[in-house]
C-alpha cells in the first residue's frame, strides 16, 4: 500500500471514532478535543488540587532550564535542616519523572509538590523532577530523549545547590506512572552509556505503579472498567495518543514483556553494575498486574530487583492521602540506605 493511502485510511479511521459519545468525553476529560483528521488540541490543563501537608518551609526549591529550544527545565528540592547542619555530608540524588499518561500534568503540577517536599525531608535526599515533552503533539519516544538528555544535564551543571549538596555518586532513578516507565526504559538506555554519564553514578531505579500496558487483557485491567482513576478504555485512549501512529499496545514502549522475552540479555549491563531495580503499587491499581509481572520477570533474569505492594490503594493514592506518601517515602528511604 502506498504510504499517503495508509495515512489517508488511518485518519479516516480516527475520524470515525471521534464521533463516538464515550470517546469525545474522555477525550474531553482529558482536556482534549479529537479534530476531524485525527489530530488533537489541547484545551486545558488538567490539575489536581495539593494536600498542602509539608510545610514548605521545610524545603528549599527553584527551577532550572535545561534546553530552552524544548522548553525542558527542572525542579529541584532540598531538605531545609540538613543543609543548615554542620559537617552535614552530601545527600543522595533523586531524580523524579513525574505521572500523567505522557500526556497531562508536569513539573509544577500542584499535587506533586507535597510528595517532593515529603521525599526530600523523609528520605533526606536531593529531588531533582524534570520536565519532558508530551504527547500527542510529541509521542513517545520524545520523552525518553528528553529525560535522557536531563541525565547528561545532571552530570554537566555548574549550579551551585546541586554540586554543593549532592553525593552524585548516590543517584536513583526514581518514576511514578508514566515516570515509572520512564525510569524503567531510560534506566536501561543509561546503563548501556554509564561511563558517559560519570560523576553521576545510578545506583538503582524506583519504579513506583510504573506504566505497562499490552494488547492482552490482564485481570487487574478486567477489573478496571469502571476505575474512577485509570478506567480501562482511559487507558486504551491515551496508550493511543502516546504510541508511534500505527503501533499498538504490544510495542516495547508500552509492553517490556515483549522485549523481554525476545532478549533475554538486555538487562546484562544493568547486572554488571550491581544496580537494584525497586517495583511498588497497590492492589487496587489497574495496572498491578503488569508490574507483578515484570517485577518477576527481572528477577528470573538474574536482577537484583524488590518490590512493594500494599493491599488496597489506588492508582496515584500518595499524591492524595499524606499518610500513604510518608510510608512509601520511609520505604524508599530504607532501599536508598542500603546502597
Amino acid at each position: 500500500m502506498h504510504p499517503a493511502h495508509h495515512l489517508l485510511t488511518k485518519l479516516t479511521q480516527f475520524s470515525s471514532v471521534a464521533m463516538d459519545p464515550k470517546l469525545v468525553q474522555i477525550y474531553n476529560t482529558m482536556g482534549f478535543i479529537r479534530n476531524p483528521d485525527g489530530s488533537f488540541t489541547r484545551q486545558r490543563e488538567i490539575t489536581a488540587d495539593p494536600t498542602n501537608a509539608v510545610d514548605p518551609s521545610l524545603v528549599l526549591t527553584k527551577d532550572i532550564s535545561i534546553n530552552q529550544s524544548k522548553n525542558t527545565w527542572a525542579r529541584v528540592i532540598l531538605p531545609r535542616q540538613p543543609l543548615d547542619s554542620p559537617g552535614q555530608s552530601k545527600l543522595p540524588l533523586i531524580v523524579f519523572y513525574h505521572g500523567g499518561g505522557f500526556i497531562v500534568a508536569g513539573v509544577d503540577e500542584p499535587s506533586f509538590q507535597d510528595f517532593y517536599r515529603a521525599m526530600a525531608t523523609e528520605i533526606s535526599a536531593a529531588v531533582v523532577s524534570v520536565s519532558y515533552r508530551r504527547a500527542p503533539e510529541h509521542r513517545l519516544p520524545a520523552a525518553y530523549d528528553d529525560c535522557l538528555e536531563a541525565l547528561h544535564w545532571m552530570k554537566n551543571t555548574d549550579d551551585k545547590w546541586l554540586r554543593n549538596s549532592v553525593d552524585f555518586s548516590r543517584c536513583f532513578i526514581m518514576g511514578e506512572s508514566a515516570g515509572g516507565n520512564l525510569a524503567y526504559r531510560v534506566g536501561l538506555r543509561a546503563s548501556t552509556s554509564s561511563a558517559e554519564l560519570k560523576p553521576l553514578e545510578i545506583k538503582g531505579l524506583i519504579l513506583h505503579e510504573p506504566f505497562f500496558g499490552g494488547m492482552e487483557r490482564t485481570g487487574s485491567e478486567l477489573r478496571s472498567e469502571n476505575d474512577k482513576v485509570l478506567p480501562l478504555k482511559m487507558t486504551d485512549v491515551g496508550w493511543d495518543m502516546v504510541l508511534p501512529l500505527g503501533a499498538d499496545r504490544d510495542h516495547v514502549y508500552c509492553n517490556p514483556m515483549v522485549e523481554m522475552k525476545a532478549n533475554p540479555g538486555m538487562f546484562d549491563e544493568v547486572k554488571r553494575l550491581g544496580w537494584k531495580i525497586w517495583v511498588s503499587g497497590s492492589e487496587g491499581d489497574p495496572t498491578i498486574d503488569r508490574q507483578v509481572e515484570v517485577l518477576n520477570a527481572l528477577q528470573n533474569m538474574g536482577v537484583k530487583a524488590v518490590g512493594r505492594f500494599i493491599q488496597g490503594g489506588r492508582h496515584g493514592i500518595e499524591l492524595s492521602d499524606p499518610p500513604k506518601a510518608k510510608e512509601l517515602c520511609i520505604a524508599i528511604k530504607e532501599f536508598v540506605e542500603s546502597f
